[in-house]
């Protein structure tokens, strides 16, 4: 695939790469009442944005596309005093057709803050920017250096225990899921590499320096309503987990995550955040994300002041993957956000290059607008 229209792809992916939320029940847009013990509630998510890729276009010269990134349904449902459902869809867009698919689908035991059960399919643990989702994030792209294996959306299904211990100081969650298996995207059963049907292993521990941050979800701005100090690292490791049928290969991952966001004046906020990937595919061709390390870094300030009905929020990233497998990928932006109510409603305008060994760099610019309820 030649580099320029890999870039294009590349970025549309992560633009629509996805996760869940940043607290352990969606946005309830409305909420009914059965009893003491029992309720539901129904929200919604919609990301949409317009893009501009160098050298994008069907004739070589800079595309221009609208696109839905992401149409979201949240159902969430307390059964018992101790036991929770959550049901959520994602539209996203292929390309061709619009699919309607399954995003999340679990069985809550919520004994208590510090231990809690879930089955079915969720995230599993992993780092803060799959934790996050691109609902939750400083940036409007998903990390590029992000590559943990995923059926959907940075989901699988399994089983997991999880918790926030001292009011979320500490957080811990652990869990065993399919992993490589037919149901990833490409893989059947003439090409699986895991024959044995071996299960993936994932960890997670979190240590908040400053205020707390329970729960198992994530976000990397709490708007000037908290100073965090937040240090995560994660793995997660599968046998034949990777390669092909012909040749599998055990997968190991693992990384290491930090938000750093200092409130500043009244109601602002600045923010310092980076992770760091290591993806460790046994030197065979990977199935899925790429063989090396990553890393991003990521720089935002959040104005006290108000503009219109909404803050300011400017940030800075930059991106590095090193791939074993093909040219190592660079990525720079400049964003500025436009936030009138923290992640329920905001516009983002980024503009950034994408620079490959070996090639031009190719630059995008992107305006999004995300809401939820």
């Amino acid at each position: 695939m030649p580099v320029k229209h890999f870039a294009r792809t590349t970025l549309l992916a992560a633009t629509a790469s996805v996760g869940l939320l940043a607290a352990d029940t969606a946005n309830a847009g409305a909420k009914i009442e059965i009893d003491d013990t029992k309720w539901v509630s129904v929200g919604a998510g919609l990301r949409t944005s317009f893009s501009s890729v160098e050298d994008a276009a069907p004739d070589d010269g800079r595309s221009n596309d609208f696109t839905v990134d992401s149409i979201r349904l949240y159902l969430n449902a307390q059964l018992h005093e101790y036991i929770m459902l959550e049901f959520n869809t994602e539209r996203y867009d292929t390309g061709d057709d619009d699919d309607v698919r399954m995003l999340d689908a679990i069985a809550k035991f919520t004994f208590a803050p510090e231990f809690n059960i879930w089955m079915g399919r969720h995230l599993p643990p992993s780092d803060r920017a799959n934790l996050d989702g691109p609902y939750y994030l400083n940036a409007w792209t998903f990390p590029i250096a992000q590559a943990y294996p995923a059926i959907f959306a940075g989901r699988d299904e399994g089983v997991s225990v999880n918790g926030s211990i001292d009011g979320g100081v500490f957080g811990y969650a652990l869990g065993v899921y399919d992993g490589m298996d037919t149901s990833y995207s490409g893989i059947n059963s003439l090409n699986n590499p895991n024959q044995d049907d071996n299960l993936l292993f994932a960890g997670r521990l979190q240590w908040a320096l400053w205020d707390p941050e329970p729960g198992f979800y994530t976000t990397s701005s709490y708007f000037g309503a908290k100073d965090i100090l937040t240090f995560g690292v994660a793995a997660q490791y599968q046998s034949d987990g990777t390669g092909t049928l012909a040749s599998p290969g055990d997968f190991f991952g693992w990384n290491v995550d930090v938000l750093l966001e200092k409130k500043v004046g009244d109601g602002g906020a600045v923010s310092l955040e980076g992770a760091y990937y290591d993806y460790d595919h046994d030197d065979q061709m990977p199935a899925f994300g790429y063989q090396g390390s990553g890393y991003f870094v990521l720089a935002s300030f959040l104005t006290p002041q108000t503009y219109g009905v909404g803050k300011l929020q400017p940030h800075v990233r930059f991106q590095q993957v090193d791939d074993d497998n093909a040219p190592d990928h660079d990525r720079w932006e400049v964003g500025l956000g436009y936030i009138i109510d923290g992640q329920n409603a905001k516009v983002i305008a980024t503009y950034g290059a994408d620079d490959y060994d070996g090639a031009d760099s190719t630059d995008f610019f992107i305006l999004g607008v995300q809401l939820q309820i």
